[in-house]
């Protein structure tokens, strides 16, 4: 799991229920009225699924866990089978590496290895892949343009449902002692509506956005390493050259001298 993502949301709501309690408020308040959570969660998410393909609207609750959890790439020991790769070609050739991609899990990997195997050119090597992470960053945009669509649109919907509570309080100036809490109650939806975009929507549809440009990142990393490999690179410069993928601390094998 994202723990940057679940304490940030955790804190956040824990700012605002203690700021509540402060205000010498109850955290019950909050959900008193759950037909302005349901106007404002389900209305903004149905709103932003006009604009987007009815698959990706569905997928809706697979977005929040893909939000919450956290990519698995291992990048120093990727870097480290690449250089193993690179030096096995240089040694036995690239029909050598078949073998090496039926242990391959990665399938954009193994992908970019069976193109050098089967001795496609690097220029379109490149271009396959480069093509492949384009597709991945359209489809996955899909998904970061609901969530924030849906943060757009919350807060109208908020005040939307204080529109119609408060039309429920004109009903109800016969009774004032009701007034107070009607008019409480109506201006509860906008503050969901403003909660719901502020605290989820848009946060986790820029969590989306970051995890896209990691993959693309490593993904990049992955094109670089199976070029190197296909030209046939010196397993030390091969890795000076993705090591530069990596934050300084995290690189290995800098002063390390693979063999040729």
């Amino acid at each position: 799991m994202d723990l940057g993502s679940i304490i940030g949301v955790i804190g956040t709501i824990v700012i605002i229920v203690a700021v509540l309690i402060i205000e010498g408020g109850s955290p019950a308040e909050l959900f008193g009225h759950p037909q302005a959570i349901l106007l404002t969660f389900m209305g903004s998410l149905m709103a932003a699924g006009v604009s987007a393909p009815f698959k990706v609207m569905l997928g809706a609750p697979k977005l929040f866990l893909v939000a919450i959890q956290t990519n698995k790439f291992e990048t120093a020991e990727v870097i480290n089978s690449l250089i193993e790769m690179a030096g096995k070609a240089r040694r036995d050739g690239l029909l050598a590496l078949e073998d090496e991609t039926k242990t391959v899990t990665d399938a954009f990997l193994k992908k970019g290895l069976m193109l050098v195997v089967d001795g496609v050119d690097p220029p379109q090597v490149k271009e396959i892949l480069t093509t492949e992470i384009a597709q991945m960053k359209e489809r996955h945009a899909l998904g970061a343009k609901l969530m924030n669509g849906a943060g757009g649109y919350a807060p109208t919907f908020g005040i939307i449902g204080t529109v119609m509570g408060l039309i429920n309080v004109l009903k109800q100036l016969d009774d004032p002692s009701s007034l107070g809490h009607a008019i409480a109650a109506a201006f509860l939806a906008t503050l969901w509506g403003l909660l719901s975009a502020n605290v989820f929507f848009l946060p986790l549809g820029g969590k989306l956005v970051t995890k896209t440009e990691e993959e693309v990142a490593y993904r990049e990393l992955l094109i670089e390493g199976i070029l190197g490999i296909q030209a046939g690179e010196n397993p030390r410069m091969l890795r000076e050259k993705l090591n530069a993928f990596m934050p300084p601390k995290d690189r290995q094998g800098e002063e390390e001298s693979s063999g040729n």
